[in-house]
């Protein structure tokens, strides 16, 4: 009973001294940073440094203190960025969104994260079931914000090919609006050569819009690329049943 009692006494002390081990280490953090923005501001009279000589100063004291923080942020960034990977790869989504919300605070010109955030914001709207109005108001959400982070990755770099045929299968699958997949697809096409999955989605909303004869035209071109046995067949199943609507048969 007495070993016992020394070993949780024991264990009571080591959690203080690890709690006041972590308190000290943030104060001094806090400490670096606000003593380096105080003396910086005192080469300045109590102000921004005037004077390029002031300036200098300044920079050659702290350039490396700063440089340090920089990088730890970057860094920081990338871990985040990886974690949110991970989670994805192992289909915890609404983790992964998380992870994605830090990657960003931290990357925001990082062109793949808000297409990796509209991967799992599409993810989490799917399981979203109809169990209540509260379920149908949280789905549209997490679409809408699948759709907004697929189009913000392509506003920041139009010639990335993966968020423009995600948004393609968003509005062709989950929304109902091919017409507006349409633009979005055929800009994959010209960014990707010879996609045979863009085409098949591309042809299924040329469908949906009643463009029949784009959609033969897009079922003929997988005809003439993939030789896959399985994707030959299914174009020539969908080919075949656009036509007899297209010409009556």
């Amino acid at each position: 009973m007495k070993i016992r009692k020394e070993l949780v006494i024991g264990i009571v002390v080591l959690l203080i001294l690890v709690s006041g081990g972590v308190a000290l280490y943030s104060y001094l953090q806090y400490r670096t940073k606000n003593d380096l923005a105080v003396r910086i501001a005192e080469l300045g009279n109590g102000g921004t440094p005037q004077t390029i000589e002031m300036l200098r100063e300044a920079i050659s004291l702290y350039e490396g203190e700063i440089e340090g923080f920089v990088k730890m942020s970057a860094q920081t960034g990338v871990y985040w960025k990886i974690l949110a990977t991970r989670l994805q790869d192992r289909g915890l989504h609404n983790e992964a969104l998380d992870a994605l919300e830090r990657a960003i605070s931290y990357a925001p010109e990082d062109v793949s994260l808000p297409y990796m955030t509209g991967i799992s914001a599409t993810m989490v709207a799917k399981s979203k079931l109809d169990f209540s109005e509260t379920g149908d108001r949280e789905r549209e959400r997490y679409y809408a914000l699948a759709e907004d982070a697929y189009l913000r990755s392509i506003a920041m770099n139009e010639t990335y090919s993966k968020p423009h045929y995600a948004l393609g299968v968003l509005y062709v699958f989950e929304l109902g609006r091919p017409e507006d997949a349409i633009p979005q697809l055929e800009r994959y096409q010209e960014l990707t050569v010879n996609n045979v999955d863009g085409m098949f989605v591309l042809a299924r909303a040329y469908y949906m819009t009643g463009q029949y004869e784009a959609t033969i035209g897009q079922y003929d071109r997988i005809l003439s690329i993939t030789r896959d046995k399985d994707k030959r067949a299914e174009a020539e199943q969908n080919r075949q049943y656009v036509m007899d609507i297209y010409y009556g048969w």
